[in-house]
């Protein structure tokens, strides 16, 4: 029995992404290759993430629910000129691996701090895919 794949985002971001040249691709180059970005930012430069996620139903013994076995993260850089400055691509292991830092306070506001955001958001969602423990966290509340 073959099992029902979901997949959300670009495709094959992994190889894709192996094609953007840093300063050498711009935005054009890059939505041609990867198509519109997923989300944006804009700090010093634009910031463009791009986002791939497969997944799959997991063992009987667990329910069939289903179970990410794919999960690519794309930032890219691009400066004023709409030049590729940087690219940096995470899997899955690297967002298990992130460390998340607590009870630390720190004035300003700093680039790193939007993709550390959005990438413990990631982590999270690896972690509770369908939003279970939320659900429980307000049901209880409610009572």
């Amino acid at each position: 029995m073959k099992k029902v794949v979901k997949h959300h985002g670009v495709p094959f971001l992994e190889k894709k992404q192996q094609s953007l040249i840093l300063n050498k691709s711009n935005k054009n180059d890059i939505k041609r290759i990867l198509g519109e970005p997923s989300t944006t930012s804009k700090f010093d430069n634009d910031v463009w993430i791009y986002i791939e996620t497969k997944q799959t139903q997991s063992d009987l013994k667990n329910l069939g629910l289903m179970k990410i076995y794919k999960n690519d993260v794309l930032v890219l850089e691009i400066n004023e000129y709409g030049i590729l400055k940087k690219k940096e691509f995470y899997n899955k292991e690297d967002m298990e691996n992130i460390k998340i830092a607590k009870g630390i306070t720190e004035a300003g506001f700093k680039r790193n701090s939007f993709i550390y955001n959005f990438m413990s958001s990631m982590r999270q969602k690896i972690n509770d895919p369908l939003g279970q423990r939320a659900k429980k966290r307000k049901e209880i509340s409610q009572r």
